[in-house]
């Protein structure tokens, strides 16, 4: 049966609640928001490392511009579009369109990270400094922010070309400024080549993990080996990224995918804002070096593991019910039945708390910060930024679910009536 054409049409300005803001956060995010990331690179390379310092260290005009930068950006783009197009691991569906359809998606993110790493070490052999990109970190950063702009408005262009039915939901108001910052197409595509997929796991997730390797060289250079914090951190980054690679079909059915359009914030959120803070860590331990014992090292990777545990334990059983709900080993769960036809999830991870992923997420988030010691706010950031974005994401799960399922979702609040941390919040 097929949908019918208002099941097709996207909500209108008096349908859908503004996210963000409106139209204030769509004018000011995208200012704010890159003055953040440089602001926050002078920062960890500054001797006082202060985020609350006056006047704020800012970077001049030459710092902001290297040729290098551009040449290396684009050619880890290109570098990252071409793994995507070889014909390596499998294809998979993609959760239905309001139109029905199901898009197919190349699941090889992994082996996109494996073979840069082959990469990186060959050059790494041949002598290639790669502790270089430390000092390239400004113009780099200035580059990635520079394209996430160019790239949002060619977006925002061609979704007026798109059909009404791939549009978001929520990213047609008819507000160009706030369309373009939230996104109007739902899934734009060249071809087979799937925009938003591509951006979301590939050039910004694993040019993380290269950026924390060339801290660590820089280390390695300054005081002759790496130290056990900046080898932690890179450690445990480095299993975040690759779980979420070897993962990576989970993300056919997360928010980003399903729901958001494709517009600046997830553009620069995946090729700027990822890449450039969430490894502020290994930026800071270059400058800022701090002494580890093995006991805390030890408590540290502990902490780490169980924020890994549960992260990863409760993403596999949500990712197996949606996909397939009498698989064994979660046929047996308690589930809610809703007006839409599916189930809601009462025990198991998620009749712990509502979200256990952004848990063990926060756990993790947090175990990569000790390393760095309690004597600055820097390293601190991410777990900040991470633990107000993670409580906003769980505001706006809220509204949909609330909106989509409604009594049942009622009957699953207050059978599971904590959010994140049980018996708190």
């Amino acid at each position: 049966m097929r949908p019918s054409s208002q099941a097709l049409k996207p909500k209108s300005s008096h349908d859908t609640e503004r996210e963000f803001g409106g139209t204030l956060g769509a004018i000011c995010i995208p200012i704010f928001l890159p003055v953040t990331v440089l602001f926050l690179i002078c920062v960890s390379r500054s001797p006082e490392a202060s985020v609350l310092q006056w006047p704020p260290s800012l970077p001049s005009t030459d710092q902001l511009w290297d040729p290098l930068a551009v040449v290396l950006l684009l050619g880890w783009i290109a570098l990252h579009t071409l793994l995507y197009l070889m014909p390596l691991g499998k294809v998979s569906e993609g959760l239905a369109l309001r139109d029905g359809k199901r898009l197919k998606y190349p699941i090889n993110g992994f082996h996109g990270l494996c073979i840069s790493g082959v990469l990186l070490m060959l050059l790494l052999g041949l002598g290639a400094p790669l502790g270089y990109l430390f000092e390239l970190m400004l113009p780099l950063a200035a580059c990635a922010i520079a394209v996430s702009f160019l790239f949002s408005v060619y977006l925002y262009i061609r979704s007026f070309w798109a059909p009404s039915h791939a549009l978001a939901l929520g990213g047609n108001t008819g507000n160009p400024l706030y369309d373009f910052f939230i996104g109007r197409e739902l899934n734009p595509r060249i071809g087979n080549f799937d925009l938003k997929y591509f951006c979301e796991l590939r050039p910004g997730l694993i040019g993380w993990v290269v950026i924390n390797l060339g801290m660590l060289m820089k280390e390695a250079e300054l005081r002759g080996s790496p130290s056990l914090g900046m080898i932690l951190v890179n450690s445990f980054q480095l299993l975040y990224v690759g779980d979420a690679l070897w993962n990576e079909e989970a993300v056919l059915t997360t928010m980003d995918i399903v729901h958001d359009g494709f517009g600046f914030m997830l553009v620069f959120g995946d090729l700027a804002w990822v890449p450039f803070t969430y490894g502020l860590q290994a930026a800071f331990l270059v400058v800022h070096p701090q002494a580890l014992s093995a006991l805390g090292a030890t408590a540290i990777i502990g902490l780490n593991g169980i924020g890994y545990y549960i992260f990863r334990k409760s993403n596999s059983q949500k990712n197996q019910f949606r996909r397939d709900p009498t698989h064994p080993s979660v046929a047996r769960l308690e589930t809610i039945a809703t007006a839409t036809g599916k189930r809601l999830l009462v025990s198991g991870w998620w009749g712990l708390v509502r979200h256990p992923n952004y848990l063990g997420d926060l756990l993790m988030a947090l175990a990569w910060s000790l390393p760095c010691g309690f004597s600055h706010l820097l390293p601190y950031f991410y777990v900040i930024y991470f633990t107000v974005l993670l409580i906003h994401r769980e505001a706006r799960d809220e509204r949909q679910c609330r909106a989509k399922y409604g009594v049942a979702w009622d009957t699953y609040c207050r059978r599971v009536p904590y959010r994140i941390f049980p018996y708190i919040y």
